[in-house]
């Protein structure tokens, strides 16, 4: 039957008609096959999803577990004949039958990956030395030549420090290996020998390309970051100042006015007294720390480019508002990135203010270590002496005071960075606070 909205005689009764069915009648498989459609797109959607949460596990692990298991998996694959037939090879000198120094050079070109992000250079030195002893003694074609390009790209990804010269070091050794295979007879020539050196070259630049691309893209973030931190500290200096700043400040005048107004007895004059010392105190302590949340405005006018540097100086501001201090410095301070030392300040900063605001009269130990690579900061807080243990102050008390936000700030422009963060009681009951820093401030 024909349906009301598709008359005889309509352009789509006369298709359906010309198409050998009746007006308006279902064709056959037109279901079954929307259903198939319908099918694919439920499994391709599900494959999605499992390949994202794969791979953020992958990613949510340390980039030495990474290294170390990619390392296992890519020398295991590079004696795979299938795939030592789509390998890359150079030189062309007679192949040799495989044999033990083989497999060791193959080894020497697969296992430094598992050092690749962490010594970039290392990795390069080995598998590079492993590839070219590999094809000056005619190796059969192996999978883990591409061991070398790996490396390349790694260095132009990871190495911080020290690249001119490591860039250096690879073009001579590059120039020794041509010469030997040259002395060994290689049918190569200078085109093949330049095309080559032009395609290390371009896994090295891609791996550079991603370098600053990440740099970036952490830069843009650490503004952000900075931006709303800035944003936060200052409305919670003002809220502070408002509410806080102003009831002490009364507190003291009127007690102070008490003194002089009552005639009550002597203990009275004595109580208020009392309260007048504790009141000033109390607007010392606030106005302190009123001085370390605020990030910008006439508090912080001389902190505008914080370093490591001049922990010293926190140390010594805070040491003087009565909270006991010791300061220990390991190693020479490295040339860092900007962002990299305004986060190891901060780190300092906000730990020193935890430790005053919730753990006030315990002992605390600022530690600077630094290394050509990193800086490691760490500040610690003394456990119970009387009261509760400071582990149990700093941790449960802190996020209900000041939202949670100290702690988590941290984290965030550590590891914004590609540093480490941990925040945690010691067993004495004390608190510590460990971040290490790339002096480079990027992963």
């Amino acid at each position: 039957m024909v349906k009301e909205d598709q008359a005889i005689g309509s352009p789509a009764a006369t298709d359906d008609v010309l198409r050998g069915g009746r007006p308006g009648a279902v064709r056959p498989g037109s279901a079954s096959s929307e259903a198939t459609r319908d099918g694919r797109a439920r499994l391709v959607a599900a494959v999605v999803v499992r390949l994202r949460a794969l791979w953020s596990w992958w990613k949510s692990r340390s980039a030495a577990t990474r290294d170390g298991e990619f390392a296992v998996v890519f020398a295991l694959l590079s004696f795979a004949a299938p795939l030592s037939q789509v390998a890359p090879q150079f030189g062309d000198l007679p192949t040799n039958p495989a044999s033990a120094t083989s497999v060791l050079l193959t080894l020497g070109m697969t296992l430094p990956m598992a050092v690749r992000t962490r010594w970039p250079g290392v990795c390069l030195a080995l598998a590079g030395t492993s590839f070219a002893v590999y094809a000056c003694l005619g190796g059969p074609p192996s999978f883990g030549s591409l061991g070398l390009y790996i490396a390349l790209y790694s260095v132009g990804a990871h190495q911080n420090r020290l690249r001119p010269v490591v860039v250096a070091v690879a073009t001579t050794g590059y120039l020794v290996f041509a010469v030997a295979l040259h002395e060994l007879g290689s049918p190569a020539g200078l085109t093949d020998y330049l095309l080559f050196y032009i395609v290390l070259a371009v896994a090295f630049g891609l791996g550079a390309m991603v370098r600053g691309r990440k740099a970036r893209e952490a830069e843009r973030r650490y503004l952000y970051a900075q931006a709303a931190i800035a944003a936060e500290r200052s409305r919670l200096a003002r809220e502070l100042h408002d509410v806080v700043t102003h009831h002490v400040t009364a507190m003291v005048v009127q007690s102070g006015a008490a003194q002089y107004l009552t005639e009550s007895p002597e203990s009275v004059t004595e109580a208020l007294g009392a309260i007048n010392g504790t009141g000033r105190r109390a607007l010392a302590e606030l106005r302190f720390l009123l001085g370390v949340l605020e990030a910008t405005g006439e508090s912080a006018s001389s902190d505008l480019t914080p370093m490591p540097g001049r922990v010293p100086d926190l140390v010594e501001q805070v040491r003087e508002g009565g909270q006991p201090i010791e300061l220990i410095k390991d190693g020479e301070q490295q040339d860092m990135a900007i962002g990299a030392r305004l986060t190891a300040y901060r780190v300092v900063q906000e730990s020193l203010t935890n430790a005053v605001k919730y753990a006030a009269g315990r002992d605390t130990l600022v530690r600077l270590a630094h290394t050509p690579e990193w800086t490691d900061v760490e500040v610690t807080t003394a456990g119970t002496s009387g009261g509760a243990p400071a582990s149990s102050v700093l941790r449960d008390g802190g996020p209900d005071i000041s939202g949670g936000r100290g702690l988590a700030g941290l984290r965030e422009r550590v590891e914004m960075l590609g540093g480490e963060f941990t925040a945690g009681p010691d067993p004495d009951g004390g608190f510590r606070v460990r971040a290490r820093i790339p002096t480079g401030g990027t992963a």
